[in-house]
């Protein structure tokens, strides 16, 4: 009898525990966030665009290396808002001549592909060493998509006895779309629809009615 009564002790406690977790929180553990996109959300907000030209101290304005990379840059300028173009040239530099005639160029490249004259602004800052060359650097402000900082590990992954994903997963992926979208307005809402081409459609129609053919099945057996 004895006997019989611990086994049914010995059942019981596992039943018993198992009862207890069906009442465990679940509520307050789905509330951790585990999703990459509440993680590394994808914001929009204005920062700037720069980038460092190399200027050799014996070059006599700008080269055609120069010209293309600025250019490419140059790309991605929002002619419709037109924000201001700064070209900062080094002061005290091995290679201020240099500089100060390729700057001169980058002026003449930025009118030409767009930027107006009244928005470009050519300032000069104090470089670091004077036995060597700075670079000219080419800036403006534009609203721009991205996420917050990604390679910030807080813990240790072999540590982590929680089944969630570490910090910094999805990051780079939410990173990647961000640096892939030409208009960040998108993520606001779509566009104004644009009105129909009249013409090109009535061509398309009467394309379709001249070709057209009945179909007819055909079944071999």
């Amino acid at each position: 009898m004895l006997r019989s009564s611990l086994r049914i002790v010995t059942i019981a406690a596992p039943l018993a525990m198992l009862a207890l977790a069906g009442c465990a929180d679940r509520v307050k553990t789905g509330a951790i966030p585990d999703d990459y996109r509440t993680n590394h959300p994808i914001m929009i907000s204005e920062q700037e665009s720069a980038i460092d030209l190399p200027v050799g101290s014996t070059d006599r304005g700008a080269t055609k290396a120069q010209v293309e990379t600025l250019e490419g840059f140059l790309a991605n300028y929002d002619k419709h808002a037109a924000p201001a173009l700064t070209i900062m040239r080094p002061v005290g530099a091995m290679n201020d001549l240099a500089a100060s005639r390729a700057a001169r160029d980058f002026v003449r490249v930025a009118k030409a592909n767009g930027v107006p004259a009244g928005r470009i602004s050519v300032t000069t800052y104090q470089a670091g060493a004077p036995d060597a060359s700075a670079p000219v650097r080419v800036s403006f402000m534009g609203v721009k998509a991205h996420t917050n900082e990604c390679g910030v590990w807080p813990e240790d992954l072999t540590r982590n006895k929680d089944n969630t994903h570490y910090a910094n997963f999805g990051c780079a992926y939410q990173n990647n779309i961000a640096a892939q979208i030409s208009n960040p307005n998108d993520l606001l809402g779509p566009r104004k629809q644009t009105t129909i081409d009249a013409e090109n459609r009535a061509v398309v129609i009467e394309d379709y009615r001249v070709n057209s053919r009945s179909f007819i099945p055909t079944i071999n057996y």
